[in-house]
């Protein structure tokens, strides 16, 4: 037996690329081409005062709002303000949520309760909240409980509707499926109606999310002594003009925080649609 034969086999491995590297890439590359409005325009907001486009005084370069919100930060005023007004807005989406939503689930299942309500629920979602906060300070005073309460009221009626709406706009070979199988009333509302109404529900949900911020900024720059609204106001009044930039930048980064986090939300609760495509 020659020596070649008592070798053992070798095998040869082709090099094999790591995954790591080319999704990353693909990743940045998404991410850039996102990002290029925004970058632009963070690029133009700082060259435009410098190469005299806008008066620097009226309008900073973006470099200079940072660092003031960085001073900010330092002093502990961005965080004094910042959670005072997440408590406000996060305070009163939830109450929202917790009444308007089963009520919203209700008005859609049942269509005389619906009839009865209709009314009443165009008046008032046709009122813009801003112009009764005269009414709300009035009624219950300048303090914490008309601010919750603007934001409560300014964020039922997305939540609202969108509730009705998702329930109303089921489609209705599920219905007839689920009592073809035999499903209860109670079945048909657990397993059909609701699953297939969360969707549209989380769009009333972001919605609101921004009606919150929106309405409480307004509020608090009215009567208010914490808040971003009153650090805005206040900043302007004081000619501060960097940090009032800086008040209305960390609104719109908690604004887009919130989208992000009801995102993930929607995306867990509706993971049944990925399952069944």
């Amino acid at each position: 037996m020659s020596e070649s034969a008592t070798l053992p086999a070798t095998r040869t491995h082709a090099p094999v690329t790591p995954l790591f590297w080319p999704r990353l890439l693909h990743r940045l590359r998404q991410w850039a081409w996102r990002s290029a409005l925004i970058v632009g325009l963070a690029l133009l907001w700082e060259l435009a005062p410098r190469l005299g486009l806008t008066d620097p005084v009226f309008l900073p370069p973006l470099t200079e709002v940072l660092a003031a919100g960085w001073a900010l930060a330092l002093n502990g005023q961005l965080w004094e303000h910042t959670s005072v007004s997440l408590l406000r807005a996060l305070g009163g989406l939830v109450i929202a949520i917790l009444y308007a939503i089963p009520l919203g689930l209700a008005i859609g299942w049942y269509g005389r309760l619906g009839e009865f309500l209709n009314p009443l629920i165009e008046l008032l979602r046709n009122t813009a909240p801003l112009a009764l906060l005269p009414v709300f300070i009035l009624l219950l005073g300048i303090g914490e409980v008309s601010k919750v309460s603007m934001v409560v009221y300014s964020c039922s009626w997305p939540l609202l509707l969108n509730t009705i709406s998702a329930v109303q706009q089921v489609d209705p070979l599920l219905i007839k499926s689920a009592r073809t199988m035999g499903a209860t009333p109670q079945q048909l509302f657990l397993k059909v109606i609701l699953p297939a109404s969360i969707p549209t529900i989380f769009v009333g949900i972001r919605l609101a999310s921004a009606s919150a911020m929106l309405v409480l900024i307004a509020t608090e720059m009215v009567g208010a002594k914490a808040g971003l609204g009153y650090l805005i106001i206040y900043a302007q009044y004081s000619f501060l003009i960097p940090d009032m930039y800086f008040g209305i930048i960390a609104i719109t980064f908690i604004g887009i925080v919130l989208n992000a986090i009801l995102q993930a939300l929607e995306k867990h609760f509706t993971a049944w649609k990925v399952a069944a495509t």
